[in-house]
């Protein structure tokens, strides 16, 4: 794959600091710093705030490295799909082989650097994130199987660990409850963006779920994931990172996100498309909020134990 089958040679000019920093993907940089300081907060351990500062910076750096390799594999499908079309390489901004170098070279620090400033194992557990989304999930995953977002998932779930195996050195059954809220909402996450992003994925040849089963197993793959993510997130409630604030705050968004599961699952595409899919965006909407509200409620428990005010 060259330059060539995105945007000719000629079409591209000086590359700005603001579009080599778009090829970050610095929105899904925000919540894996946020989910891996989260992790690192919520364990045992203390860690000395310069230490923790540096660890989470070269966590940031590590996942924004994942997203510019991640333009360079899928510039092809990019250019095609409405939705990342004025991404860096697809607008002409940034060509493939200089999004490839900024993100080998940025992996590479954001790795090593991190194992000098916390520990060989979180730097090891940071290599292995970069990888798995970069080759298994981008490279073979994302255009093989309509499981890829649910396998590829993973991928976005590490942060939590990272952060907690900074603190800790290893991982828990908590780091691995963390992980797993992450992976299980990914999917109906990513599968309410697909339905109402409508063609995007079969133009660009990306075997989603709604292309190659249909948007009626979607909806009901949305509303089984929901079910499941309801229970682990819930269920976390009562481990060392729960407390009452963490069990109330789940309650209500699992609640509301079940309610809107099930709503989705109720309706058919007439319907869908005559509001114009208002109550899948708004699922989406709400998604987002979920996962930040989830890992902010680990964040107050862990905060406010200190005082007595946190954790069981």
């Amino acid at each position: 794959m060259s330059d060539a089958s995105v945007n000719s040679q000629a079409d591209f000019k000086e590359a700005s600091f603001g579009d080599y920093f778009a090829l970050l993907k610095p929105r899904v940089m925000s919540l894996v710093v946020f989910t891996a300081l989260v992790g690192l907060l919520a364990a045992p351990n203390s860690v000395h705030p310069f230490v923790a500062f540096a660890s989470i910076l070269f966590i940031a750096v590590g996942g924004g490295a994942s997203g510019a390799l991640n333009m360079w594999w899928d510039a092809d499908i990019d250019a095609v799909m409405k939705r990342t079309q004025s991404r860096p390489i697809p607008a002409g901004k940034v060509t493939r082989d200089e999004a490839f170098a900024v993100g080998i070279t940025l992996s590479a620090f954001a790795c090593i650097m991190l194992a000098l400033a916390s520990n060989l194992f979180a730097g090891a557990l940071l290599a292995f994130t970069i990888f798995f989304y970069v080759v298994i999930y981008t490279m073979w995953l994302k255009r093989w199987t309509p499981q890829n977002i649910v396998i590829g998932g993973a991928a976005g779930a590490f942060p939590p660990m990272i952060g907690w195996a900074v603190a800790t050195g290893g991982v828990s059954i908590e780091s691995v409850l963390m992980f797993t809220l992450t992976f299980m909402w990914t999917p109906p996450h990513f599968w309410a963006l697909c339905l109402f992003m409508k063609s995007d994925y079969k133009d660009a040849g990306v075997p989603m779920l709604h292309v190659t089963h249909g948007r009626r197993a979607t909806r009901k793959h949305i509303l089984v994931y929901t079910i499941l993510l309801a229970i682990v997130a819930i269920g976390m409630a009562f481990t060392g990172v729960g407390g009452p604030i963490y069990l109330t705050t789940a309650l209500i968004l699992n609640g509301l996100f079940l309610a809107g599961a099930v709503s989705i699952w109720r309706r058919d595409e007439a319907t869908a498309e005559a509001d114009s899919y208002k109550r899948e965006k708004s699922f989406f909407g709400l998604s987002l909020l979920y996962l930040f509200l989830h890992f902010g409620a680990i964040l107050a428990e862990a905060t406010l134990a200190p005082y007595g005010l946190g954790g069981w």
